[in-house]
């Protein structure tokens, strides 16, 4: 099983009641062909650069799963066949490079730790020097 990152783009209502049941509607033929659907994040509505199919603008929705890359071709037919999905671009996701991502995520968090601590000390130190 391999990670892959999908970008789907439905067309149509933004209703979140109509846009939940055509997101779990293309979420089932993942698990149906074996994956694991890992994360999901609504990227929300966004115009289109120009007019596709009669249809100014869509929902994006970013899925992040695990595949047999043997499949890969097969779920992209189906998605064919899928009416609620206006597109769907799948990018299979480079573990070296995510982990290069959270170990700077991780260091840069400790650098505001620091200077949020120095801060408080430096501002500590002012009060009573102020009275």
């Amino acid at each position: 099983m391999k990670k892959y990152d999908g970008l789907y783009i439905f067309a149509g209502q933004a209703k979140d009641d109509i846009l939940d049941a055509q997101i779990q509607k293309a979420l089932a033929e993942v698990t149906r062909l074996g994956g694991n659907v890992l994360s999901q994040e609504v990227l929300g509505k966004r115009a289109f650069a120009h007019p596709m199919h009669k249809r100014e603008n869509g929902v994006y929705v970013l899925v992040r799963f695990e595949f047999d890359p043997a499949k890969v071709s097969e779920l992209v037919n189906r998605y064919r066949l899928v009416e609620e999905v206006f597109r769907v671009q799948i990018l299979a996701v480079d573990e070296r490079r995510e982990a290069v991502y959270a170990a700077q995520r991780e260091a840069a968090a400790k650098r505001e730790a620091i200077k949020a601590q120095k801060d408080a000390e430096a501002e500590a130190a002012e009060a009573p020097a102020a009275e």
